[in-house]
């Protein structure tokens, strides 16, 4: 035998008298078309790879205590006495459960104050949800597209544009439109309440044209007088009376897609495309 890169090489014994010295390789089975590649896994190696492929393809899932975690941070940075809240509950709680066992259940203190563990811990994630909620709304309040922001978090029952039907680019006063069983819904934001009148009453006039009949409802989002509060706005959207059916739901969408959303504006100056060449010129007189 001869070591070689792929193996061992040894002659092959002659099967019939005259026959030629044949060579054999005796090595590990590689590609054919890559003689110096590593073998391939077979058996329990391809089956402990293919497993280690998959768990790396998959995204780790967060757990629902490290999530709860993230949400304490995040609120804790903005308001730093909300562990003082969640100790409060903690206590009134386990306190009104003593109670409880101590005077009506008398002999289940014990029993009573481990069932109101679970129901703390409850009150506990659902206080901290809203508050973080509110500190979600707080940082996006006040800035251009926050009333789309918060329209996004309904999801189901209404069709909402996501880009503004109507703007000025100079003053960024936008004007966003919501679609659902209880009509059209205009939401419009900025600093300047008149120049979103006005752009209220443009888009007003747009719609009922292609939608005659439809309710129509005008909302302002802001902190002044006749206005909504950012956090307010999703909860006003879902207290609106119903005033159409599925079937006309339907139409209503189908038609204001026809008009489709907020025209730019064409600067002024010739149209390159359409400008004729001067021939006169071109030929130097």
């Amino acid at each position: 035998m001869f070591p070689t890169r792929t193996g061992l090489v040894k002659p092959a014994p002659a099967t019939r008298p005259g026959d030629r010295l044949r060579w054999s390789v005796v090595a590990s089975k590689t590609p054919p078309n890559d003689p110096w590649a590593d073998p391939a896994p077979t058996g329990t190696a391809a089956k402990k790879a293919a497993k280690a492929a998959a768990k790396a393809g998959k995204a780790k899932k967060t757990r629902w205590y490290k999530q709860i975690a993230q949400v304490y941070q995040m609120v804790a940075k903005a308001q730093p006495l909300i562990w003082l809240w969640l100790v409060g509950i903690v206590v009134g709680a386990e306190g009104l459960a003593v109670l409880f066992g101590a005077f009506v259940w008398k002999g289940r203190i014990g029993y009573m104050a481990f069932l109101a563990a679970p129901v703390a811990l409850l009150a506990c994630t659902m206080f901290l949800a809203r508050r973080a909620e509110a500190v979600a709304y707080g940082r996006i309040e006040g800035q251009p597209g926050a009333a789309a922001s918060a329209l996004g978090t309904i999801r189901r029952g209404w069709t909402i544009e996501q880009e503004p039907v109507a703007a000025d680019p100079r003053t960024m006063e936008m004007v966003f439109r919501a679609v659902g069983r209880p009509g059209v819904v205009l939401i419009g934001e900025g600093a300047s309440v008149g120049k979103v009148k006005g752009l209220l009453a443009k888009e007003r006039k747009r719609v009922a044209r292609v939608a005659p009949g439809v309710t129509i409802h005008e909302l302002i989002v802001g902190r002044g007088e006749g206005q909504i509060p950012l956090p307010k706005l999703v909860r006003k959207l879902k207290r609106l009376r119903p005033s159409l059916n599925k079937a006309a739901l339907a139409e209503v969408n189908r038609r204001l897609q026809s008009i489709g959303g907020m025209k730019l504006p064409v600067p002024k100056g010739v149209d390159p495309l359409k400008a004729r060449p001067d021939h006169r010129a071109l030929r130097g007189k």
